[in-house]
């Protein structure tokens, strides 16, 4: 494990090293550079580029010495202006002339590798327009290259490091994988061109700062290893099938150019630029109905993407070269609700008819209806009609922008009475049933087709305790190891991701929700399974079930567990429900509501302290108020009907006879003071998000 202790060490040169310095320092630390660039470089150039580019950047970085000492006396770093402090690597810098002096990594660390450290930086921090061109060497044909898939932490690293710009993941790489000092990692970053350094670094440490996760031994790992590689073969068929088309294209092309060419030289005539400025928006728009103009994704492609969600999805299904059906689909999207056609969209969703040619998801037939599936970027359409063309078609629409690995890894194709099937993301590997209502029992396999297709899984439809019947599924192996989640479904085209959070006093560490496949995490579910119900089509996302305390009752009534539930949803609002259980009291077991919020970033990452409090009555009649909070409040007050103060994060007190609100608050580490939520209190207090 890599330390997090940073020492400082030599300075850290702005002068070309002699070319045998560079060349002892580039093959000593050739994988730690490689591993540097990668991290650095955009996502979007794909897993199977940016290996190859990590690798070409540093290559290069040795071209960049310039084989001659540096000079025993260097030209002096001009003074910097009044009241402004001076920073290395702005315009009053003379390039590759003057010496600067940063604390370096530690000591010992050679001159040479901090100057190629920092000509790599510079180099993988260009525009992504800089790495257009593949002809780089090392070159590779035929063959995919990858880093070995790592867990569900290296996973949610990967999509947070893809949203994050590339000075972030430059000044988070600098810090936790080269361990350098806050200083010099603001200062590298400024020579190496980047605006707003100090941002950069601001970004890095909140993406460092969650809970429980060791952003520098997940950095560390095989997943973000360019230099330990998994390899595949490219599409054959397709590349022999591109090669014939390429030929024969280039022949077309000149044979055409050709007589267009004559035609106009006769003519005298030059072709029409002022029309074909003025038609895109009526060709676009003609072109979002055109079967023939659907997006089809390659089939591997999910296979070396950095966007594992629909985007990836190959075509699939019997019908896929049904242009007659898929015109159907399209201009039903088109039209919308109207005569023979039954329109339905999840909350948020708009239901427009798409500005571009959709992506095509699948086209077949399914227990006798005929079924496409749409994907615009930001909406799933699913089009459907009965076989004997009889009834109205039905078109669904849903949001699914900013799905996952997990949120997108399932669409409901047709649902029917007690029953629906699912098609699956071409990244599973694995699908079983369980009831979550029965933890212990064991998962039943789920028998599905070469092309994704599922056979029945039981669907209960909205009631008392429906959804209870959960898909476990589990990712290929070469996107990701031995993850394995759980899916819902309540009614709408995406099931539900479901997760869950440990509370303290488990021995698991405190940070993001992680799958619920395991039994304490089935356990956690079991008793919630019935609530699920009440969030039927209301264009839910997912939902974490987190156990944030767990007391001791008066009176050795047993123990009592608090629960914030927190539903997020495709729209992008997030609602929370915190509730207690108490195993003793006329209430008996059943979980009791203290509260409910809508629009809160409460129980999430961004709101990660929680507190709240009710009143309670043990089995010999006393009435307490009990109050709990998350695991890092040190002391609790209560004020009003009910007064006391406790250290740490439980409270309990007689109440007596009062019965009136109780204003709760909790102390933080810092000294900071956070509101806490109790019941009756008329209009919760709002927690805060930090």
């Amino acid at each position: 494990m890599l330390s997090r202790h940073v020492t400082t060490g030599t300075a850290i040169p702005a002068d070309r090293p002699a070319r045998e310095d560079a060349e002892a320092a580039l093959v000593e630390n050739y994988p730690r550079l490689v591993r540097l660039a990668y991290l650095i470089l955009p996502p979007t150039l794909g897993r199977h580029r940016r290996v190859l580019t990590a690798h070409a950047l540093v290559q290069k970085a040795l071209a960049e010495s310039t084989g001659r000492p540096r000079p025993a006396h260097p030209r002096p770093e001009p003074p910097a202006p009044p009241d402004r402090p001076h920073h290395p690597g702005t315009s009053t810098d003379p390039p590759h002339r003057a010496t600067v002096s940063l604390p370096g990594q530690r000591g010992g660390e050679r001159p040479a590798y901090s100057w190629l450290r920092e000509t790599v930086v510079r180099a993988a921090l260009r525009p992504p327009r800089r790495f257009a061109p593949a002809v780089r060497l090392p070159l590779v044909l035929g063959l995919r290259l990858f880093p070995r898939a790592g867990g569900s932490d290296e996973l949610a690293l990967d999509r947070a490091l893809a949203g994050a710009a590339p000075a972030t993941r430059a000044a988070l790489a600098l810090r936790t994988l080269e361990r350098l000092p806050e200083e010099t990692v603001v200062h590298l970053l400024a020579r190496a061109g980047t605006a707003e350094p100090d941002s950069a670094l601001r970004a890095a440490e909140l993406l460092d700062s969650a809970p429980g996760t060791d952003i520098a031994t997940l950095l560390g790992s095989a997943e973000f290893d360019p230099c330990t590689v998994h390899t595949r073969p490219t599409d054959l068929l397709r590349r022999h099938r591109r090669e014939r088309l390429a030929a024969l294209a280039g022949a077309v092309l000149l044979v055409t150019t050709a007589a267009v060419t004559t035609v106009e030289l006769r003519s005298g005539n030059t072709p029409d630029r002022t029309a074909s400025a003025t038609a895109p928006s009526a060709a676009a728009l003609a072109r979002a109905l055109d079967p023939t103009a659907l997006v089809r994704a390659p089939a591997e492609r999910w296979a070396d993407t950095s966007r594992v969600d629909f985007t990836a999805w190959p075509a699939r299904g019997a019908r896929t070269a049904d242009t007659a059906l898929l015109r159907r689909a399209l201009e039903a999207w088109s039209r919308g609700a109207g005569p023979g056609v039954r329109l339905s969209a999840t909350p948020g969703t708009p239901t427009s008819p798409p500005a571009e040619p959709p992506r095509l998801l699948y086209a077949g037939t399914v227990d006798g209806a005929a079924v496409v599936l749409l994907h615009d970027g930001r909406r799933l359409a699913r089009y459907a009609e009965s076989g004997d063309g009889r009834g109205p078609v039905v078109l669904d629409l849903a949001r699914v922008d900013d799905a996952d690995v997990t949120t997108g890894a399932a669409v409901v194709l047709i649902r029917t009475p007690g029953r629906a099937r699912y098609l699956l993301a071409p990244w599973i590997a694995e699908a079983e049933v369980r009831d979550l209502r029965a933890p212990g029992a064991a998962a039943r396999p789920l028998d599905v087709t070469p092309e994704g297709l599922t056979a029945d899984v039981p669907y209960e439809g909205p009631g008392r305790c429906a959804n209870a019947t959960a898909l476990r599924l589990t990712s290929s192996a070469r996107i990701v190891e031995d993850h394995a989640f759980l899916l819902a479904d309540l009614g709408e085209l995406t099931p539900v991701h479901l997760t869950w959070t440990p509370g303290p006093g488990t021995g698991a560490p405190a940070r993001a929700p992680r799958e619920a496949t395991g039994d304490r995490g089935l356990a956690a579910w079991a008793p919630a399974a019935c609530s699920l119900a009440a969030l039927h089509g209301t264009g839910v996302r997912s939902v974490n079930r987190w156990e944030y305390a767990e007391q001791s009752l008066p009176e050795r009534a047993g123990r009592a567990l608090w629960v914030c539930s927190r539903v997020d949803t495709w729209e992008g609002s997030g609602r929370i429900s915190v509730s207690l259980t108490a195993p003793a009291g006329p209430a008996g077991a059943e979980p009791r509501t203290v509260t409910e919020l809508r629009d809160t970033a409460a129980c999430s990452r961004f709101g990660q302290h929680v507190l709240a409090g009710a009143y309670w009555t043990a089995p010999s009649g006393t009435r307490y108020f009990l109050a709990a909070g998350s695991r890092r409040l040190t002391g609790l007050t209560a004020g009003g009907a009910v007064t006391a103060t406790t250290r740490g994060p439980v409270l309990s007190a007689e109440a007596g006879a009062a019965e009136g609100p109780v204003r709760l608050t909790g102390r933080l580490p810092d000294g900071t003071s956070i509101p806490g939520w109790t019941t009756p209190t008329g209009e919760p207090a709002p927690l805060p998000s930090g």
